[in-house]
């Protein structure tokens, strides 16, 4: 039997329904949103011998076929995700893992089916509520049902789950997933906006992720599935305890204050726990067994004194206070070829960020599942092997890399010029050169120096920080700058980017059930103490843009031209930008709106493709005079371009200032001359005359002319029929100009 239920979040109505469709899942919901649907299902099989993890998979299905198209690839069929997608299927996994039990190990997949898309209710929205939904009716083991809601603001206002109109408009893009009274995830992109504004924000999304969260209690009282019986494996306590009587020595190795070293003395002791332990309690053929259950208890030996070590102490492994940041070092211009470059070190981390710039045309096609897009800055960023000091395959990006790049993008996007002050397309490359927490904050940093390194006109700076948490009960420590062992061992990995004027990024994960209004607020005050500490060390590396792009760097000119006239910049099966392209070395891009962007590595190179299209553009106008090519000539007179792909006719009569018998006599196809537009008719054909010229300029214009090379004459007689023109009272001035 299929059920609906109805949700209305400000102005709009959402729809949850079950029962209809894919009835074998474990938990099957569509959400509905304006004409966006979203089938998202939650299926469950039984726990893998040896995997000591939540094995939770989530997948945003898009399907080209939700916009009424067929698929651009080869074979016409979707292809490999779209980072959009990836970043959705993160969205989604990030706010559920931490509310599954504990030692759960089931796998668990959640996968949200995009089957049609309204651009003002956004699929990954309704994909959010309806992951939510889908586990909470099933007998999954999940009881704890989330809401996700997006917040914009519009003059000052809050607005949920804006439409498109008033995304574009929005300067806050604030995505929150939380319980019914507290917050569990949080990712935005602001506008520099005040950290009292954002805290405003929370506690708007609060209300309606109460309600989403109480149609989905209503849905598990009349339609949901008894939950599975789940009971975490019993561990030998005659282990535990032996295991825990190393705490002493345990807590002495976390305090050596470098990572590597400190990492050296914990897996000594790990090592010298297992020779001891193993003989002890293994049986034959136990070893494997007994071994794991050491290290696990091990491992939560060492996340109790980590965590003890901070709250009750409130020190850090390395030494340092809770709002302390570590050592700090900015530096620019490290390479020499690039077009910006800069390196952020923050204690063990350490960020080097490369700057490339490029034509409009150089941006990345976007095909979602809503309009075309062109993006035109992007932050990649790497995270190899060596960084920490081991080794793995080297592979495309993965979730993570595209995440930490699009986190960084959010950042910076809100303080870069628009494309009418740096018409450029702009590339940073983020390689993570050491790692020793918040690598993506650090990448932030490293971004902005070779950003101002390179020339580009930055509004301010940018600077970020990870936060920490950690919670006892009523007890917690808020900790900046957390080093990697913190935010393993912690409950809360909380980054905050922006400037000295407020928030751009925001990012917050927890493994606990949610954070109160207090400890937010806590965080973002201490966020923005270690982040104006941070932005005071990169000014001294660099405190402005350069007030010149780097030499390696292409220039960019743009012009506007009539709409209309861009077919005459392209001319026929594109030959005519084709021919200025290749003659001046430049790259040029048109927009629909008239817009040209031309690039090239040097300046007389832009200016000779200006000057190519300005002849294209310029009109023919009546009493102005040209230097013009002879295309064809008639018995009647000769064609002449004056403007490229437009001619005029110069009737015989108007050839010369004497009698002319032969077009011939006068000039061949090729030759330059002096031509003066006469008349405009209304159907118009343009008249021109070079009578007109030689009368006004006399010998300078045949001097002008002569610097051309001109055909040779057919023959003789055309040299004696013109001097007798001349005895007859011709132009003596002008009469040989053709006949050299």
């Amino acid at each position: 039997m299929v059920q609906s239920w109805e949700i209305e979040l400000g102005s709009r109505k959402i729809t949850l329904e079950t029962g209809h469709y894919a009835k074998q899942a474990n938990g099957s919901v569509v959400v509905k949103g304006g004409d966006s649907v979203v089938l998202v299902t939650a299926t469950m099989s039984d726990p893998r011998p040896g995997v000591d993890f939540l094995p939770l998979m989530v997948n945003f299905e898009e399907r080209v076929y939700a916009i009424g198209r067929i698929p651009g690839s080869w074979n016409r069929r979707e292809g490999r995700p779209r980072d959009v997608a990836t970043l959705n299927a993160r969205l989604i996994d990030r706010p559920l893992r931490p509310l599954f039990p504990d030692g759960f190990r089931n796998d668990v997949q959640i996968i949200a089916t995009v089957l049609s898309v309204d651009p003002d209710y956004e699929p990954e929205m309704l994909a959010f509520i309806g992951a939510s939904a889908s586990i909470i009716i099933s007998d999954i083991p999940f009881t704890t049902p989330i809401g996700g809601i997006k917040v914009g603001m519009l003059d000052n206002e809050f607005v949920v789950n804006p439409t498109e109109e008033e995304r574009e408009k929005s300067k806050l893009e604030l995505i929150i997933a939380g319980t019914k009274e507290e917050v569990t995830m949080v990712e935005a992109c602001a506008h520099e906006i005040p950290e009292d504004k954002l805290i405003e924000a929370l506690e708007f999304g609060q209300v309606y992720l109460r309600k989403i969260v109480e149609i989905q209690e209503k849905m598990r009282t009349e339609v949901g599935k008894e939950k599975a019986e789940f009971e975490p494996a019993e561990t030998d306590q005659k282990i535990v305890e032996e295991v825990q009587s190393y705490s002493s020595d345990l807590n002495r190795a976390l305090r050596v204050e470098d990572k590597l070293d400190r990492q050296e003395a914990v897996d000594m002791l790990k090592e010298q726990i297992l020779e001891i332990l193993i003989p002890r309690f293994a049986e034959d053929g136990e070893e494997e067994e007994v071994e794991k259950i050491i290290k696990n208890e091990f491992e939560a030996m060492l996340k109790d004194n980590v965590r003890q070590m901070v709250i009750k102490e409130k020190k850090r492994p390395d030494g340092r206070d809770l709002d302390e940041v570590r050592n700090l070092h900015s530096e620019v211009s490290i390479l020499p070829r690039v077009h910006g470059s800069a390196e952020f070190t923050r204690g063990q981390t350490q960020a080097l960020s490369v700057l490339t710039l490029g034509a409009i045309g150089d941006s990345q096609i976007m095909f979602d599942l809503g309009e075309f897009e062109q993006k035109r800055f992007m932050l990649h960023y790497n995270f190899p092997p060596y960084s920490v000091g081991e080794t793995w395959p080297m592979r495309p990006p993965g979730r993570r890399e595209i995440g930490h790049g699009a986190l960084g993008e959010k950042a910076i996007e809100p303080i870069l010029p628009d494309n009418e002050e740096f018409p450029y397309t702009i590339r940073l490359v983020s390689e993570i050169l050491e790692s020793n927490g918040s690598t993506s904050q650090a990448s932030i940093c490293a971004s902005s120096l070779a950003l101002m390194d390179g020339g580009v006109p930055l509004k301010n700076h940018v600077a970020g920080i990870a936060m920490g948490l950690m919670k006892e009960g009523e007890d917690y420590a808020v900790l900046s700058d957390i080093q990697g062992l913190e935010d393993f061992y912690g409950d809360m990995d909380f980054k905050v980017a922006g400037t000295r004027n407020g928030v751009t990024a925001l990012q917050m994960d927890i493994k606990i059930k949610g954070i109160s209004r207090e400890i937010m607020e806590q965080a973002l005050m201490q966020a923005r103490k270690a982040r104006l500490e941070i932005l005071d060390n990169m000014e001294e590396a660099i405190s402005e843009p350069r007030s010149e792009l780097s030499p390696y760097a292409p220039r960019m000119i743009s012009i506007q031209i009539d709409p209309e006239q861009i077919r005459e910049i392209i001319g026929p099966q594109g030959k005519t930008i084709r021919k200025i392209t290749e003659e001046t070395e430049t790259k040029i891009d048109i927009e629909d709106t008239g817009k040209i962007f031309i690039l090239g590595y040097s300046k007389e190179d832009v200016d000779k493709a200006i000057v190519m299209i300005e002849e294209l553009t310029r009109d023919v106008e009546v009493g102005e005079t040209y230097m013009g090519t002879v295309k064809r000539l008639m018995n009647f007179g000769a064609f002449v371009e004056v403007l490229p792909g437009k001619e005029g006719l110069v009737h015989i009569s108007r050839l010369a200032d004497y009698r002319v018998r032969s077009v011939e006599d006068v000039v061949s196809v090729g030759d330059k001359i002096w031509v003066k537009v006469t008349e405009i008719d209304d159907k118009d054909r343009i008249n021109l005359s070079r009578e007109a010229v030689l009368k006004e300029k006399g010998s300078e214009c045949m001097e002008e002319e002569s610097r051309n090379p001109q055909p040779k004459a057919k023959s003789d007689s055309g040299n004696s029929e013109r001097r007798n023109d001349q005895r007859r009272g011709g132009n003596r001035s002008g009469g040989n100009r053709d006949r050299r």
